[in-house]
């Protein structure tokens, strides 16, 4: 079960990334960008989401494909305290992205066309409220997924 529990470990340090970066959202960015006018608010989070939806991907996948792996190998093993957590973790994960598809995603493509073409969308505040909106959910669900996939590791 040594790949099992390494597994673990590279879920753990996938989703610490994105959990990481959805807590700095909410306690710093979010608060900051009150205080910048739409034209900032357009160009600083167009980028932000663009260079975010390409390079997040990658520690979100990993986390959650090495989540789903442990919770697999742990169930072949009969190991069923630590397939619960593990399959805790996948759950609350996939809720994460159900939540991310649904109401980030559009907004960061929003977000990024108008930064693209230089536009500041009259919309841009709604937007951006709309974004904040489900910030805290957002960490709060990766931080579940990370205590979770602690947990596996030490039942």
């Amino acid at each position: 079960m040594e790949l099992a529990k390494m597994l673990v470990v590279i879920s753990v340090l996938g989703t610490a990334v994105v959990y990481g970066t959805d807590v700095f959202c909410a306690l710093v960015q979010r608060p900051a960008l009150v205080a910048v006018d739409d034209r900032a608010l357009v160009a600083v989070m167009g980028n932000v989401h663009r260079y975010g939806d390409r390079r997040m991907p990658a520690p979100g996948v990993l986390g959650v494909v090495a989540a789903i792996a442990s919770a697999a190998l742990f169930a072949v093993a009969a190991q069923w305290a630590q397939t619960i957590t593990a399959a805790c973790a996948v759950v609350i994960l996939l809720a994460w992205i159900a939540l991310y598809v649904r109401v980030s995603a559009p907004i960061n493509r929003q977000l990024t066309a108008a930064a693209t073409s230089g536009q500041v969308s009259a919309n841009a505040r709604v937007l951006q409220s709309n974004w904040d909106r489900v910030i805290n959910a957002r960490a709060i669900l990766q931080g579940l997924a990370l205590a979770a996939l602690c947990l596996t590791l030490i039942v």
